[in-house]
């Protein structure tokens, strides 16, 4: 240990203007690189690329020769392969190169939720609204996944959540009502939105193009999805794939708040959001419908 420590100590000594220059540029780099990739989809599979590396690592220390075999023939043409991959991402950055100042490394740290409470209470009771009034609407809350490539579709709003700013997104006469609201990190952030939509041929032929890109998004992304029928007022929510219907504004709230208080580190706890609504309301919330191949609403 010893040893170490005097190496490290030697290592800072002969260090130079230009080193400290070096060290400083690639920390910038390195931060832009992941402060970019933060906020799209792209972060999973940078996480593939890390995990092939340090499998890389792993058979070169352990001499295991197929791994090692294997995964030097990709690496040969790992590099075009990664431009494939990331081709608009890539494109995104380079369009971006200097576009924005050098901001604080406190965004790394920047908070992730203000008050996600208040952003169900305002969900569920602008949906109610909605449905009454068969207004459609399509609402991504983002999780895990961020979705700042989607974000680029539409217009940032960047706005405290509230039922009556909601409502007034998917008025039918707004220019924005056509599109999707993402909600990041407890706050209404971006209107208009186009989202992708679902390539399933289960789903059955009576589900619009809103429905079909609710599925789409859940499919692609962790994020909750919200859907109300422009046809029917139905609402709808969909996860992972699957779309549940018939929910009212108290259900509505607990199967949102499910997910949501997952992933803030309360799965263990049982759910502190469910809990809470559960109390609140004397009941759970109800799930309403099986899958995507419940009834049919259009838009």
């Amino acid at each position: 240990m010893q040893e170490f420590f005097e190496g490290c100590l030697k290592t800072i000594q002969m260090m130079t203007v230009a080193d400290v220059i070096d060290i400083i540029a690639v920390s910038v780099l390195i931060f832009y690189i992941y402060a970019f990739l933060r906020d799209r989809r792209a972060g999973k599979l940078v996480l593939g690329v890390v995990i092939l590396v340090a499998l890389k690592i792993i058979s070169d220390l352990t001499g295991m020769y197929v791994m090692q075999f294997i995964l030097q023939n990709v690496f040969q043409v790992g590099f075009i392969i990664i431009a494939i991959v990331f081709q608009p991402e890539l494109r995104s950055v380079l369009e971006k190169v200097g576009g924005q100042p050098i901001k604080g490394l406190r965004t790394i740290a920047s908070q992730r939720h203000d008050d996600m409470r208040r952003v169900i209470d305002s969900v569920a009771e602008a949906a109610v609204d909605l449905s009454e009034t068969k207004t459609g609407a399509l609402i991504v809350i983002e999780r895990e996944t961020k979705l700042g490539d989607l974000v680029l579709t539409g217009t940032v709003i960047d706005a405290e959540p509230s039922p009556f700013l909601i409502r007034n997104v998917f008025f039918n006469k707004a220019p924005l009502h056509d599109g999707a609201l993402i909600i990041r990190n407890g706050r209404l952030y971006a209107a208009g939105c186009l989202l992708p939509l679902s390539m399933n041929s289960e789903i059955i032929k009576d589900l619009g193009t809103r429905h079909r890109a609710a599925i789409g998004m859940s499919e692609n992304s962790d994020a909750v999805v919200v859907v109300v029928s422009e046809e029917t007022g139905t609402i709808s929510l969909a996860v992972d794939g699957v779309l549940t219907r018939g929910y009212d504004g108290e259900s509505l709230r607990f199967e949102i708040a499910k997910y949501v208080s997952a992933d803030d580190g309360a799965r263990s706890r049982g759910g502190l959001f469910s809990r809470i609504f559960r109390k609140k309301n004397g009941k759970t919330g109800r799930k309403a419908g099986a899958d995507g191949q419940g009834g049919g609403a259009a838009q």
